[in-house]
């Protein structure tokens, strides 16, 4: 019988979401090592990252390529070039939570293409995205999202910003937004990167129509998508609960620990 190596994996970015995928890959996930991180601060971390059963390097974010298989991009958005170029020009694999940021990037596909590397994207705070990439196959004629968020994980969006919007003081729900998965991902990129991983599974983000409200009798983030297709009609919601960054669902984090399992996994369940 053959052995494997596990694969290596680096996380960029220590926030609610990298801490978690970093302890969870210290705690043993089958066939992957956690082999090192990439934080802006390393001061801050240190902490963290010496409380792990087995410490990784500490790297600069453009170096992760060269000590891992696979690099998880947890940072904010405006990081992304940084964390995924070096990583797929080596032929390595890179995560993506921040796939709104995908979009003014999306060269990368190409290059990672070129260099026999590979961009993925995981589920994140969304449901069901198997049902979309199955209907895909064939031909979907619409997707419709609707997203209600708590004040707090709305705040200093730029879209709220640049239109000078007051939610601090909502009694009842606003509509904030309507329009494509692109133009919703530029005005709350922090926010929806819910929208765009739903537009790449299925007709793509400037077909992808989205509703985004601020609503004050919510404490979760609500997602509701329905999509019509030539093999399916069929809806979908859900209620995240928020991490420690409200803007965040504390999903999102073990989605990808989801996706890391399936690597190398001997059983493997969903598409």
């Amino acid at each position: 019988m053959t052995e494997r190596t596990d694969l290596r994996v680096a996380v960029a970015g220590m926030g609610s979401i990298g801490t978690k995928i970093a302890t969870a890959l210290d705690q043993g996930i089958e066939g992957l090592t956690l082999s090192a991180v990439g934080v802006r601060d390393r001061a801050k971390h240190q902490a963290f990252i010496n409380s792990l059963r087995h410490p990784p390097h500490i790297l600069p974010i453009g170096q992760l390529g060269d000590a891992a298989d696979i690099v998880v991009e947890c940072a904010p958005s405006s990081q992304l070039r940084a964390i995924v170029e070096p990583a797929v020009t080596r032929g390595k694999a890179a995560v993506v939570v921040s796939v709104g940021g995908l979009l003014d990037n999306f060269d990368l596909v190409d290059l990672a293409r070129v260099h026999g590397g590979r961009i993925i994207v995981p589920t994140g705070a969304l449901i069901g995205l198997d049902a979309v990439n199955a209907a895909a196959v064939g031909t979907i004629h619409s997707v419709k999202m609707v997203t209600r968020k708590p004040i707090e994980g709305l705040k200093g969006a730029p879209f709220i910003v640049q239109n000078n919007i007051d939610i601090d003081n909502l009694r009842e729900p606003l509509k904030l937004f309507e329009g494509t998965a692109r133009e919703a991902a530029k005005g709350f990129p922090a926010n929806l990167n819910v929208a765009v991983a739903l537009s790449l599974a299925g007709v793509g983000p400037d077909r992808t129509q989205v509703q985004i409200w601020a609503d004050p009798t919510v404490t979760r983030n609500v997602h509701s998508i329905e999509v019509e297709a030539d093999s399916a009609r069929f809806s979908m919601a859900i209620e995240n609960i928020p991490s420690e960054n409200p803007k965040t669902g504390l999903i999102t984090a073990l989605s990808v620990i989801a996706l890391l399992r399936k690597q190398r996994a001997t059983l493997c369940v969903g598409t």
